[in-house]
C-alpha cells in the first residue's frame, strides 16, 4: 500500500469523523434532538462527561478530526509523526469515553461509537503510514 493511498484513506475517514462531530456539536449548541436508534444519545450528550474544562467533547472531536485531515494530507516525516501522535491520542481518549459510556453513564451513543470506529481506523492507517515512512510504492 502506498503512502498516498494511506494519506487519502486517512483523510477520507477523518472527513467522516468531522461530519459526525460537527453534527453532534450543532445539535448541542442549538438544543435540538439527536437522531438516535440506541436511545442513549441524549443521556450521553447531557452527562457531565460531555464537557471537558468547559469545552464540549464534540468540539474537541471536531478539532481533532480536522487536525487529522490536515496531517493526513500533509507529506513528510513530521506529517507522518504528527498524524500518528494525534491519532493515537484520539484513540486513547475515545477508549476512555467508551468506558465512561459503558461503565459510568450506562448509556450508548451511536454517534460516539461511530466516531470511535473511525478513530480506530485512522490510528491503524496512521501507524501503518508511520511504519512505511517514505518508502516508495511497490
Amino acid at each position: 500500500m502506498s503512502e498516498r493511498t494511506l494519506r487519502l484513506g486517512s483523510a477520507a475517514v477523518a472527513v467522516l469523523g468531522t461530519a459526525i462531530t460537527a453534527y453532534l456539536l450543532y445539535v448541542r449548541q442549538t438544543g435540538g434532538a439527536l437522531v438516535c436508534s440506541t436511545g442513549g444519545c441524549e443521556t450521553v450528550q447531557s452527562s457531565s462527561y460531555a464537557v471537558v474544562l468547559g469545552v464540549p467533547v464534540a468540539a474537541l472531536g471536531l478539532i481533532g478530526f480536522l487536525a487529522l485531515v490536515v496531517t493526513a494530507l500533509a507529506q513528510g516525516d513530521w506529517a507522518r509523526l504528527s498524524q500518528a501522535t494525534l491519532a493515537l491520542t484520539a484513540f486513547l481518549f475515545s477508549a476512555y469515553l467508551l468506558y465512561i459510556q459503558l461503565a459510568v453513564i450506562d448509556a450508548i451513543c451511536q454517534w460516539c461509537l461511530a466516531a470511535d470506529v473511525l478513530t480506530t481506523a485512522i490510528v491503524a492507517l496512521a501507524l501503518l503510514r508511520l511504519r512505511l515512512g517514505g518508502a516508495p510504492a511497490r
